[in-house]
């Protein structure tokens, strides 16, 4: 390994204080998310749009700020696939997206051994800032993959919003996974998942990270693409580069060289992800956090709002009408977070921490 990942464990016994700490954070996170967004905003606005434009697919904007036109929907239902929590109405995405999550499905389970993907967020019809939950997935770009292998059963509409996400961490340790949730087959979808050229980035929890670092024994040309991020413990995060001709789209920075297994994942192990901000400097006014309207995402996006929908979900549906859904849900006013729920998909935006890319 390039790096001295013991040294960084035996900080563990001074940092007793990180996970109250994390959870407190986390925690605070998740109330200051879940709070009514206010009438006008971007996220009232966004969220309250049932289906996609007409219209070609076009991402506008940057993954955590931005909208999109031409979304399509994963259906409920492949051979391979199924999608999870409907009632949040966030099975949309670009075209390329949903067809990576197929293609991504079918590969794993004839080369890697995994039975079939659960499918979690991926965007809200037209994208936008969400309810809750995330700051990214605004582009149809962005997509959650659970790290539990899909059930042999065809799962009803109620399965899907109440079956608990499964931590690969163990319980009670530092960053540490358990040996008796993770397999191989983890390991070959995370693989598999990066080895496609579309995919920018891939976000797992550091502790995943760190056991592929320290066990994978293929090719590890792609396995800088894995990119450490607290939060993604129990589902994986593709994000995938703006397709080709998308002028609007903001692309983010190219990964670094290398596996990223060096002193960029030991610094996930330290003190400092859990350092308090800085206090500014003397004389300096509070900045008042405000809501995001709509006038502060891409110019394009007020228009993607006022946009003529398409007829039915049916009819934006990812291979056409005869692509059958086998469930319904409405989608929800305010999705309800299930037990164990929205703590997963909470942390800072995806940005390659400490990297400054």
């Amino acid at each position: 390994m390039a790096f001295r990942i013991a040294q960084a464990l035996q900080t563990i016994a001074k940092m007793a204080f990180a996970g109250a700490l994390g959870a407190s954070l986390v925690a605070g996170d998740v109330d200051a998310q879940q709070k009514q967004p206010s009438p006008g905003s971007a996220k009232a606005l966004f969220g309250s749009v049932a289906l996609p434009t007409q219209g070609g697919a076009q991402p506008f904007g940057f993954y955590a700020k931005g909208c999109m036109t031409g979304a399509v929907a994963l259906p409920t239902d492949g051979e391979t696939w199924q999608a999870m929590r409907l009632s949040r109405n966030r099975r949309w995405g670009n075209p390329a997206m949903i067809a990576l999550l197929e293609r991504l499905s079918a590969d794993a389970a004839q080369y890697d051994g995994w039975p079939g993907l659960l499918v979690g967020d991926i965007a809200q019809p037209r994208g936008g800032p969400m309810f809750n939950g995330h700051a990214s997935h605004q582009i149809g770009l962005d997509a959650d993959v659970w790290l539990t292998p899909m059930p042999s059963n065809h799962m009803s509409a109620q399965e899907r919003e109440a079956l608990p996400f499964t931590t690969m961490l163990q319980k009670g340790a530092f960053l540490t996974i358990n040996p008796d949730v993770w397999s191989q087959s983890h390991a070959r979808l995370l693989m598999r998942a990066a080895s496609y050229p579309q995919v920018e980035r891939i976000f797992v929890n550091p502790a995943i990270k760190k056991k592929m670092c320290d066990t994978w024994t293929g090719d590890r040309t792609n396995l800088g693409k894995l990119r450490p991020e607290y939060g993604h413990d129990s589902h994986f995060h593709i994000r995938m580069k703006c397709p080709p001709g998308a002028a609007a789209c903001k692309s983010q920075a190219p990964v670094a060289a290398g596996d990223g297994c060096d002193k960029s994942l030991a610094w996930w192990f330290t003190k400092a992800p859990w350092a308090p901000p800085k206090p500014p400097k003397p004389g300096t006014p509070p900045v008042k956090p405000r809501e995001v309207m709509v006038s502060d995402l891409p110019n394009a996006c007020a228009a993607v709002l006022a946009a003529p929908s398409v007829s039915s979900v049916r009819a934006a549906t990812y291979g056409g009408p005869s692509a059958a859904e086998a469930l319904t849900v409405a989608p929800a006013a305010e999705p309800a977070a299930a037990p164990g729920d929205a703590l997963p998909a909470i942390g800072p935006v995806p940005d390659d921490k400490p990297s400054g890319e």
